[in-house]
């Protein structure tokens, strides 16, 4: 349909411009296209690609592309604006048609739903979810959610997931719906959309803003979160017990979770980290002896990851960190990791929501952090018991929540270096606090 040199050319151009492209920090040395399947031949055309990049570290990736086609002088409203969507004029055996990224075109949004999920009925609207990262998400008449898949991975983790937890009875998932394959690739997944539903990151910035407004005890603040924050905490530990009986459990390695450790801090290059306190900090996690099992966990968890209906917290997205290999993110760890993960999306609230809130103390997000911390703490052990998934004492637990913590403050500061500098300040308090406590 398009020619094989053409595509290519386009791709290498449009890949490196989209918001889920994972290596922005790398050049493109070289795009293979490895498969092409025309969905729909007509106008507007639908073609699915799968194409390999290769980076300038040699290392390469899988993405999945959906093109649209349509003809010169066809109108395409939804393409005002978003010049970073359109790939080009193409020869095209319809003849000349210039190409864009499907998922942006309603029409052909809404003919990819009867396409995965026939036996749903014809949804009559379409949108997209405005904050796509690693994946392209579409709303459909308020009632489904589609994600389509940009990063290819066999099986694709949060499809893997997902379904494991929905199949032994821990339904604070979206159940899978359907699901959209091709040989052993997964391309894209659909689940109910829980409409009404409020994401906590944003219940924690509403918090924060009536915490703001009296300057006083978190407390007594209109909004005061903890009783969320422990029901969340509940909730999480209940995920992680789901997570070992349906993907099972191995020994807990804490020198390899301590190696990771050490081997991202090395890669770590800024002024103010103390890097020989860093490492003490690790390695006295790993002289804990009792660590508690290595499970599946989520891997990026954090209040952008969960979501408030009236029927509880729901957990979204078991990709894990776009930053980290496949094989990283699927690997067994402790679940201490999704704790710490928690724990650090607390901070980064607290001082979001004081950027838009000038001239206050820092003692004001410092207390509202603690309480909230604190809180999913308690839910947290409550329902983990120490010696189940977790270490056995609590001494032990401390240690590692606190290893876990610095290395995931560690990994933030390298992601706020490469794409939001402003930002470096949050972590690097973090690392700093931390280190302090050692």
């Amino acid at each position: 349909m398009i020619p094989h040199d053409s595509l290519v050319e386009a791709l290498s151009r449009f890949l490196p411009e989209q918001r889920w492209f994972g290596a922005k920090d790398q050049t493109v040395t070289e795009v293979l296209v490895e498969k092409t399947e025309v969905l729909f031949g007509e106008f507007p055309v639908l073609i699915r690609v799968e194409a390999e990049v290769v980076l300038q570290d040699n290392s390469a990736d899988r993405y999945h592309v959906l093109i649209g086609l349509r003809q010169p002088g066809d109108p395409a409203i939804f393409l005002e604006g978003k010049a970073e969507a359109v790939l080009g004029e193409f020869a095209t055996d319809l003849g000349p048609a210039y190409g864009y990224d499907a998922l942006r075109d309603p029409e052909l949004a809404l003919k990819l739903f009867e396409l995965i999920a026939p036996d749903l009925g014809q949804p009559e609207r379409v949108r997209a979810v405005a904050a796509e990262q690693t994946n392209s998400s579409m709303i459909y008449d308020d009632k489904y959610i589609l994600k389509v898949f940009r990063r290819l991975a066999d099986p694709n983790i949060d499809i893997e997931v997902t379904g494991a937890l929905w199949s032994i009875g821990f339904h604070h998932v979206a159940q899978p719906l359907a699901s959209w394959n091709s040989g052993e690739s997964d391309l894209a997944m659909l689940q109910p959309f829980l409409a009404g539903g409020t994401e906590g990151w944003a219940l924690a910035l509403t918090s924060l803003r009536d915490h703001y407004d009296t300057a006083g005890d978190p407390a007594e603040a209109g909004g005061d979160f903890a009783a969320e924050a422990e029901r969340l905490g509940e909730v999480t530990a209940e995920m992680h017990l789901a997570l070992a009986s349906a993907l099972g459990t191995s020994k807990g390695d804490v020198h390899s979770w301590v190696r990771l450790m050490h081997e991202q801090l090395d890669r770590m290059n800024h002024p103010e980290v103390d890097f020989e306190r860093a490492r003490k900090v690790f390695d006295l996690a790993a002289e804990v002896e009792t660590s508690g099992p290595a499970l599946r966990i989520h891997g990026d968890y954090h209040l952008g990851q969960v979501m408030r209906t009236d029927k509880g917290w729901y957990v979204l997205d078991f990709e894990g960190e776009p930053a980290r290999t496949i094989e990283e993110r699927r690997m067994p760890s402790s679940p201490l990791r999704d704790v710490a993960g928690m724990l650090r999306s607390f901070q980064y609230a607290a001082m979001a929501a004081m950027q838009v809130s000038q001239d206050q103390p820092i003692e004001l997000a410092e207390s509202w952090e603690s309480r909230n911390r604190q809180a999913f703490l308690d839910g947290y052990v409550a329902i983990a018991h120490p010696g189940q998934i977790l270490p056995a004492d609590l001494p032990s637990l401390d240690l590692l929540v606190k290893a876990f913590e610095l290395d995931k403050a560690i990994y933030e500061l390298g992601y706020e270096m490469a794409h939001r500098p402003a930002w470096t300040a949050i972590p690097l308090a973090a690392i700093e606090r931390i280190l302090s406590q050692a």
